[in-house]
C-alpha cells in the first residue's frame, strides 16, 4: 500500500506530468487573460462586455500574416525584458520575476486588427494587477489603455490563416441579429504557434452596439 506521503508525492509527479505534456502540445495552462462577462448568445457567437484594460501595442505595415509576426517579436521583446524595468518571463512557465522583484504575467490574447493606412495593431494584454507597466525600449511599443467595450466573438480552431480568418469573419458579422457593427473586426490568438491545430483557440471579435431601431 502507498502511505499518504507516498500518494501525495505519486500526486504531485502526475500534476507534474500532466502540466509538461500539455506545455509540449501547447495547451494553455493558469494563463491569465482579461475577464469579461457573456451577456448574450447569439447561434455560435457570444456577446461579451470587457471592462478597461492595459495593454502593449506595436503598429505593423504590411501583410496581415507579416505584420503579426514582426509585431509578436516586438512585444515579446517587451515581455521578456525590453523595458525599464528588466522584467522577464521563462518561456516554459506563465509568469515571470524580474531582477528587481516585479512580476509579470504571459496572458491571452494576442489581438490583430487593422490600424488603417499605417498597418495592422498587434497588441498583447497585460496582467490585470500590474498597476505601473514598466516602459518599453523599443519606441515602437507603447503601452493603451484600451476602453471598457462590448464585442461580439467567434471562436474557432486551426492554423488561423487569412482565408480562415476572413471566413470566420464573415459568419461573425452575418449572425449579429439585434446588435450592429460599432468597427473593424479583430483577431485574437490564444495559444503558442506550435499547439496542435484542432487544440488551438482562435477567435474573430467585433465591437457591437444594441441597433434602436428597426
Amino acid at each position: 500500500m502507498i502511505g499518504m506521503g507516498g500518494h501525495m508525492r505519486l500526486m504531485s509527479l502526475l500534476g507534474t506530468l500532466l502540466v509538461s505534456a500539455c506545455s509540449v502540445v501547447g495547451i494553455r495552462s493558469g494563463t491569465e487573460e482579461p475577464r469579461f462577462t457573456v451577456i448574450e448568445r447569439i447561434g455560435d457567437a457570444e456577446v461579451r462586455q470587457y471592462a478597461p484594460r492595459v495593454a502593449a501595442e506595436t503598429i505593423v505595415p504590411g501583410s496581415a500574416e507579416a505584420a503579426r509576426g514582426e509585431g509578436f517579436r516586438r512585444l515579446a521583446g517587451y515581455i521578456f525584458g525590453g523595458n525599464d524595468g528588466g522584467a522577464r518571463i521563462a518561456m516554459t512557465t506563465p509568469v515571470a520575476q524580474a531582477d528587481a522583484g516585479q512580476r509579470i504575467a504571459m496572458t491571452a490574447p494576442v489581438a490583430e486588427a487593422p490600424a488603417g493606412p499605417a498597418g495592422w495593431s498587434i497588441r498583447f494584454f497585460l496582467p490585470a494587477d500590474l498597476a505601473d507597466p514598466p516602459a518599453p525600449r523599443d519606441a515602437r511599443v507603447r503601452i493603451v489603455t484600451v476602453p471598457a467595450e462590448t464585442v461580439a466573438v467567434l471562436r474557432f480552431t486551426g492554423i488561423a490563416t487569412d482565408s480562415a480568418i476572413a471566413t470566420q469573419r464573415t459568419r461573425l458579422m452575418a449572425s449579429l441579429g439585434s446588435w450592429t457593427a460599432g468597427g473593424p473586426p479583430m483577431t485574437w490568438f490564444y495559444d503558442p504557434p506550435w499547439t496542435l491545430p484542432p487544440l488551438r483557440r482562435n477567435e474573430v471579435a467585433v465591437p457591437v452596439t444594441r441597433r434602436t431601431g428597426p
